[in-house]
């Protein structure tokens, strides 16, 4: 009968004033970031930059600047406390002069002001706020790296500090913002087209090369201003590889261009000052540059994550607390609390910390925390969990436990070291790389000292530089990102945004599917799930319910009324509504007298009655003499979610039911839903530890959409974050499910699959013309008398990267 949850369910509003009284010590001003320029004056005390990224190497001159367009929400941005927290980080010696500015404009000296909101929604289950750090501390979450010789960092703007390079394996380490690449790469087009009419394509000019006095200083002009550009990224990527002694992608890349562009300025030297005739490459150092530039650019596209569940755990408790000081309370920044702390919450707001309510009583909202879906009743000696939203009541609360102590805390502790060390595999296409390197390296030095024994330095000169021009991985680097940009096209139009593409192309097959209940396989919220009635009409019982709940924002009173409009039924004022202690509500509808009460309240007034037989939520209504109606209001299942179960199940991956709420709840969901393993109870790190002993099994996919997922979505093989759920599990999991329907994450395994094929065969064409063109061009083949003509091989180049390009099209679900 659920008595218990409707005991406080109706509580009156009288501090709903409360809420809007703003502490004028603390100044608020809400400002959209769209674009604006300038640079914001700060005071902070310390800075924190919790660092989340491989060896970046020196990173004096990084732009991270980053142009915040049409945010919606608020950006809290009090920074009592700014700390730069290290956590085993190397090559960062020098940021002196680190730009990471956040594009605000005229904004002046803000000192210590406080520029967030005090969002006190009442009875709403959304109170994420967009703030760099609620705590009053302002985080760049970043790891492994060592910033200890950052020495002063001056003229370093940071109102915007929270960003999240995490994800960019793939791309060798590269230091690199999606702005700053984006800029890299137009200049370096920009600078490729005259190139095209002034440089010849390996040692031959094509009908469009255009020659004149002083052509060739345009041509060595072009290709310096495009070699101090666009080479930079990939330079710096490739001194990380080697300095890891693990050469992939980068330092394959950055091997083509070095010996391109100084074989070319040898060249030019030679043929300008010394009249000797010698091949440049200055056109194929320069498509070289725009190619790979193109490929890591879609890369960076495909790549880049929605945001950082560690920074968006933070966002979870409000900047700001009611603060019991004597007699008075007095807003304080939540950093300031302590264990022992008095707090006052008000009706809808986000509890600052953990504690134990001193008193009053409410209905607080844990379902995103615990996975209960129901309210959970919080009165005298209860406890409470920071981040959780508090319903109609007003709270004292004395704080138990603050910052790593925390729930929170500790889940930010168990999803860092997650994500610590569920470290992807390496990409094929970097492992190719890794490869070709050591080939095209070691051909061109065993054809160099072989030659040179045959035909004299300068044939093998030559020989060795034609070897490494021909391992430039033109088609290689873009054999991935084309594939890896077509399949988020594709699965956008399913509803699908791919976050981590790698986890997700690497999932060929999956065996078990984690499944979370409330929010993921049910709708998440309160429904009308039965409605009887007696000498009454289902319509007239809904418009009295209605009126008397219209005014409440408790998540039952929104059900009743929602239904009341989902069936048209227009709805009356309700007249002195008051609420019945402990029991329900009650007030005057069309001049009678009426009430909405559990059935503890029906006995205690000896009103017979006959007990509803249905599960969650029920209240009865009641003119004071009979029970006119019974309504049931529980979650509901999502309609997809069956037709979900029974695809898993013929897809041969085995599904399975973990959540926190009750194992009765559990059990009947998973019945109705043909699932036959269930685990209930489960505390986030549970669901870590679950997640771990199915993938000991086999490869294992998690789906959820509450903040005690995301510990699990970070260590599955593959996970599925709902898009209606909570920040915190979109940027914990390697895909978001925007659509409604469960299925479409079925046609995500599958295109995974086709991709994978896709990125084989790509890898196949670009890597296959290298693997016979190198030994070729190293003169293996000379006893034959097969000697690989530079342009042939050009050409061959050209079309491989073709027909890369054109197989990533032909890609289908």
């Amino acid at each position: 009968m659920a008595d218990d949850f409707d005991k406080n369910r109706h509580m009156n509003h009288d501090n709903h004033e409360e809420n809007s009284k703003t502490d004028m010590a603390h100044m608020n001003m809400s400002h959209d970031h769209q674009g604006h320029d300038g640079h914001m004056n700060m005071d902070h005390g310390q800075m924190k930059m919790d660092n989340s990224h491989d060896d970046h190497g020196d990173m004096s001159d990084m732009d991270m600047s980053h142009d915040h367009q049409g945010h919606g929400n608020h950006m809290q941005m009090d920074h009592g406390q700014m700390k730069m927290d290290h956590h085993a980080h190397d090559g960062h010696s020098d940021m002196g002069n680190m730009d990471m500015g956040g594009s605000h404009e005229n904004h002046g000296d803000m000192g210590h002001m406080d520029m967030g909101h005090d969002h006190n929604h009442q009875g709403h289950g959304d109170h994420t706020q967009m703030g760099h750090e609620h705590d009053g501390q302002m985080k760049m979450d970043h790891q492994n790296h060592d910033m200890s010789n950052m020495g002063s960092m001056p003229g370093m703007d940071h109102s915007h500090m929270d960003h999240d390079m995490s994800g960019m394996g793939d791309m060798g380490g590269m230091p690199m913002n999606h702005s700053n690449m984006k800029q890299r790469f137009w200049w370096s087009f920009a600078l490729l087209i005259p190139l095209l009419f002034v440089a010849p394509f390996m040692g031959v000019d094509l009908p469009i090369t255009l020659t004149f006095p002083g052509s060739n200083w345009v041509m060595l002009i072009l290709a310096v201003a495009m070699y101090a550009v666009g080479t930079q990224p990939f330079f710096s990527s490739a001194k990380i590889e080697l300095k890891q002694k693990k050469p992939a992608m980068m330092s394959l890349i950055s091997m083509g261009l070095l010996v391109t562009f100084w074989v070319s300025v040898y060249a030019f030297i030679a043929k300008t000052f010394f009249k000797v005739d010698a091949m440049d490459y200055f056109l194929e150092f320069g498509t070289l540059v725009v190619i790979m530039l193109l490929g890591h650019l879609i890369e960076m596209q495909a790549t880049m994550k929605a945001g950082n569940a560690t920074s968006e755990l933070s966002k979870l408790t409000p900047a700001t607390a009611h603060v019991k000081e004597g007699d008075s309370f007095i807003d304080k920044p939540v950093s300031d609390l302590t264990n022992g702390s008095v707090v006052r919450v008000l009706a809808g707001e986000s509890f600052p910390a953990d504690g134990t309510v001193l008193s009053g009583s409410s209905q607080v909202d844990e379902s995103l925390m615990t996975g209960e879906s129901k309210p959970v009743k919080k009165a005298e000696k209860s406890s409470v969990i920071g981040g959780t939203i508090n319903g109609e009541g007003t709270l004292l609360v004395q704080v138990s436990a603050v910052g790593d102590d925390s729930f929170i805390g500790h889940l930010k502790k168990t999803l860092n070291q997650t994500e610590a060390s569920s470290s992807k595999a390496e990409s094929l296409a970097n492992k190719v790389a890794g490869w070709l390197f050591w080939v095209g390296l070691t051909a061109a030095i065993l054809a160099l000292f072989i030659w040179t024994a045959i035909s004299g330095l300068t044939t093998a000169f030559n020989i060795a530089v034609t070897t490494l021009i021909i391992a430039c991985p033109h088609a290689l680097g873009l054999a991935i990102p084309l594939v890896i940009q077509r399949t988020k096209a594709l699965a956008a139009k399913d509803g699908i945004l791919i976050k981590k593409h790698g986890a997700v192309l690497s999932a060929k097959h999956l065996d078990y599917a984690l499944m979370d209940k409330t929010g993921t396989l049910t709708n998440g919220h309160f429904q009308v799930q039965k409605l009887v009635t007696n000498k009454i009409s289902d319509h007239d019982a809904l418009a009295i319910m209605a009126a008397l709940e219209q005014q409440s924002s408790h998540p039952l009173a929104k059900a009743i009324v929602q239904k009341a409009q989902d069936d048209g039924v227009t709805v009356t004022a309700g007249q002195d509504v008051q609420t019945i202690a402990g029991a329900g509500i009650s007030g005057t509808v069309n001049n009678q007298q009426y009430s909405l009460v559990s059935a503890r309240y029906l006995t205690e007034q000896h009103i017979d009655f006959e007990p509803l037989d249905a599960d969650g939520s029920i209240s009865y209504l009641t003119d004071g003499h009979q029970v006119l109606a019974a309504v049931s209001l529980g979650d509901s299942i999502k309609e997809s979610a069956k037709d979900f179960v029974a695809q898993l199940k013929a897809h041969q991956i085995t599904p399975v039911l973990v959540t926190g709420d009750a194992k009765k709840t559990a059990n009947k969901v998973a019945q109705e839903l043909g699932i036959d393993v269930v685990q209930a109870e489960v505390s986030p790190e549970d669901k870590i530890n679950l997640v771990k002993q199915y993938q000991q099994k086999g490869k294992t996919m998690m789906i959820g959409d509450g903040i005690n997922d995301s510990p699990a979505l970070a260590q599955a093989d593959l996970s599925v974050a709902i898009g209606a759920g909570t920040d915190v599990a979109q940027a914990s999991a390697d895909a978001v499910l925007i659509s409604q329907s469960l299925p479409k994450i079925i046609d995500l395994i599958n295109l995974a699959h086709n991709a994978n094929r896709k990125e084989v065969e790509n890898l196949w064409w670009g890597a296959g013309y290298n693997i016979l063109a190198i030994p070729t061009a190293a003169g293996l083949f000379a006893f034959a008398g097969i000697m690989l003509n530079p342009l042939i091989g050009a050409i061959v180049m050209s079309l491989s990267t073709v027909v890369v390009a054109i197989n990533a099209l032909l890609l289908h679900k």
